[in-house]
């Protein structure tokens, strides 16, 4: 009986380090990550074994995909809000989350931390929300506009929703200075003059 469950125990072992991912890039110049081999058409194919030995290894983005954590890693995904945003930020967080997304929150007003200075030197703007994709601003919520970014990050469509943990491990609190680039960030469309989105 001993020595069957260390049969077993090795047999799983051998499995785990067996395991098999890869890294190609499809004919647009667009970089996946799967378990299963990609198609013949596919350039730069990488196999990789096993997965990320930790959460932490990946982002922090427990129990999501390892293409979502390599897009996480590459491209973290942080979203301005304020108390006062309404359904365009509701609408932009569904979104990440339906589409299985991590992403940090970032409350802009006078009841926090970050002011709209902070947020236009983020951001380039001084409107909520912003989804930035590593450096990348997306102002505003239009649900083909955010999917178009987040398909530019590399993040896959058709992940798994967001989980609890996940939103957890990828929401740590941050300071808003460390939030703003040392670079300016991309050149903006001319300021909007602020709306009721706007934070106070």
């Amino acid at each position: 009986m001993i020595r069957l469950t260390i049969a077993l125990a090795a047999m799983l072992a051998a499995a785990g380090a067996g395991a098999q991912m890869y890294r190609w890039v499809d004919k647009d110049g667009k970089v996946h990550y799967t378990d299963s081999p990609p198609p013949a058409a596919a350039k730069s194919v990488q196999k990789r074994a096993g997965a990320p030995a930790s959460p932490a290894d990946a982002g922090g983005t427990a129990g999501v995909p390892y293409s979502v954590q390599q897009a996480a890693k590459n491209f973290p995904v942080v979203v301005y809000t304020s108390s006062n945003c309404g359904p365009p930020c509701a609408d932009g967080k569904a979104l990440l989350a339906a589409r299985g997304v991590p992403y940090r929150e970032i409350a802009v007003g006078p009841d926090t931390s970050v002011s709209s200075e902070d947020l236009k030197a983020a951001t380039g703007g001084t409107t909520v929300p912003v989804m930035m994709v590593g450096k990348s601003p997306t102002r505003g919520f239009e649900t083909d506009m955010w999917h178009s970014a987040l398909d530019a990050g590399g993040y896959p469509r058709g992940a798994p929703p967001l989980t609890a943990q996940a939103q957890k491990a990828a929401a740590a609190p941050a300071a808003a200075k460390a939030e703003a680039p040392n670079a300016k960030p991309e050149p903006a469309e001319p300021e909007k003059p602020k709306g009721r989105y706007a934070p106070q």
